[in-house]
């Protein structure tokens, strides 16, 4: 059961358990408006969903509320930095700031991160890239959470994958998992007494089911695409440990410490204009997106569309009519801001 809560109040409300956990004015400032904008984004499970847990990380150690990152190594258009265990929002904010700055710059600009923690929603920083006029990609390297394909236990990250398009009547943005829901998502449909749409990983049988409890119990969710997905989480992982300099998802599985704990991330911004002026390019993407958009419907009640353009969507009636949060979500966001 969810309830209708306000932009403002929801903001606030985060911030202030923010303060209370030991965050400045500041981080706490930017963390509450990603979480509050993530949900009223429709992406609840990386938005007030995830307050508590990262208030726990924080009062654990997991999270250094002070952590700043720092550079460790820079060549021409790349920078890598150590993130110093600091919040993974405010880590990657940098990050994706600083790759715009180097694409303004050269054209194009690769940030890598180690030592961070969760960014929460990955779409935040390509949307952030593409609102800057941008073509953003970004991704993170987790702890196992998702058995490699043709195995039973988990062993290979979910490792999120984000790429987007400064398209000017609409960012096009896409923001997934390498499996089918994200344990995120799992725990909204869970909350909510709901089954998934379609299948999302197997029982501890075996089955192939859509009970979001029954897989957060085995461990078993379902890759993207089957062996492609899990084929894609293991690149992802050798790169973004690679450039970044830092621990791959097995080295996090051995530390056995919270949620993305240490991790690395990755942030490339380009210039889409490199080789083709913007009216051009503009016209090119407006194009491509409308025929996407005009593919016959299997339902006529819901008309195809582009990743990121039901986001906006949904972003303007959370603001009209306020955002949907979970009530017991609320309640601990509420016990969590007493002062």
């Amino acid at each position: 059961m969810s309830v209708k809560v306000t932009f403002e109040i929801l903001e606030n409300t985060i911030k202030q358990a923010f303060l209370n956990a030991g965050l400045n004015d500041e981080k706490a400032g930017i963390c509450a408006k990603i979480h509050t904008e993530s949900s009223a984004d429709g992406v609840e499970s990386h938005g007030a969903n995830r307050v508590p847990r990262f208030v726990k990380y924080v009062k654990r150690g997991w999270v250094n509320p002070n952590g700043e990152p720092e550079l460790v190594g820079k060549k021409g258009l790349a920078e890598n930095y150590d993130g110093n265990l600091g919040p993974g929002i405010t880590n990657a904010i940098f990050c994706t700031d600083r790759a715009i700055k180097l694409a303004d710059e050269h054209g194009i600009g690769l940030v890598t991160l180690n030592n961070t923690t969760h960014w929460m929603r990955g779409g935040t920083y390509a949307w952030r890239m593409a609102e800057s006029g941008k073509i953003g990609i970004s991704w993170i390297a987790t702890e196992s959470c998702m058995p490699m394909w043709g195995s039973d236990e988990p062993g290979i990250g979910n490792n999120p994958f984000c790429m987007a398009v400064p398209r000017e009547n609409g960012e096009i943005v896409l923001d997934m998992a390498m499996s089918q829901y994200a344990y995120g998502k799992l725990g909204v449909y869970r909350l909510a007494g709901k089954q998934l749409p379609y299948p999302g990983g197997f029982d501890e049988n075996g089955n192939l089911t859509s009970d979001p409890s029954a897989i957060e119990r085995s461990k078993r969710i379902l890759p993207t695409g089957y062996w492609k997905g899990t084929s894609m989480a293991l690149v992802l992982d050798l790169v973004a440990s690679a450039l970044a300099n830092g621990k791959t998802g097995s080295d996090l599985d051995d530390e056995k410490r919270g949620s993305c704990t240490g991790c690395c991330q990755i942030f490339i911004a380009i210039d889409p204009y490199l080789f083709g002026d913007k009216d051009t390019v503009q016209k090119k993407w407006d194009d491509r997106v409308k025929k996407a958009d005009l593919s016959h419907p299997i339902d006529s009640s819901h008309p195809v569309k582009c990743p990121g353009e039901n986001t906006l969507q949904r972003r303007s009636i959370s603001m009209r009519e306020g955002i949907n949060v979970d009530e017991k979500i609320w309640e601990q966001i509420q016990t969590l801001a007493k002062i």
